[in-house]
């Protein structure tokens, strides 16, 4: 345990500090009417927001709700790779 000087007594007195780390993931934000969504793509989260600040602030919040119930899932270092898909489909 870190413990800390008082300067009045000198005795020592817990300093507790919060284990935390920061890990950096991939979201994709896409437009919906007037909203954007903004959803993590390596962990099944997503947010909304009136801006795309504003939908990630909200995912931040999401994750950090998400990973306080959740060990931290193994992710590649390199992370993602995000590609576009070609799908045809019928007229109508």
């Amino acid at each position: 345990m870190v413990t800390e000087r008082d300067g009045r007594t000198g005795a020592g007195r817990p300093n507790v500090r919060s284990m935390e780390r920061a890990v950096r993931l991939t979201a994709v934000i896409t437009r919906r009417d007037d909203m954007f969504s903004a959803k993590a793509v390596e962990v099944d989260v997503a947010a909304l927001g009136h801006s795309v600040e504003e939908s990630l602030t909200a995912l931040e919040e999401a994750l950090a709700g998400y990973f306080e119930a959740r060990p931290l899932p193994v992710f590649d270092p390199a992370g993602p790779i995000i590609a576009p898909v070609n799908v045809r489909i019928p007229d109508d």
